[in-house]
C-alpha cells in the first residue's frame, strides 16, 4: 500500500556517483516491502559493478 499512479508501490531510484560523473535510474520491482528492499541491493549492487568495470577498461 502507500503508492500512487504517479509513484507506483515498488518504484525506486538508484544514484550513483564518482568524481564529476553522477548517474540515476528509476526501478520498479514487485513484491513486498522486503522483497523489493532485496530487488534494490541487489540492482545498485549490479550498477556499482558495472561502472566500476567501465572505468577500470576506461584507465587501461
Amino acid at each position: 500500500g502507500g503508492g500512487s499512479p504517479e509513484k507506483p508501490v515498488g518504484t525506486v531510484w538508484l544514484a550513483w556517483g564518482a568524481g564529476d560523473e553522477v548517474s540515476s535510474e528509476r526501478r520498479h520491482f514487485a513484491g513486498n516491502r522486503d522483497e523489493v528492499r532485496q530487488q534494490t541491493v541487489i540492482a545498485a549492487l549490479e550498477g556499482l559493478i558495472r561502472r566500476t568495470v567501465r572505468e577500470i577498461k576506461n584507465q587501461g
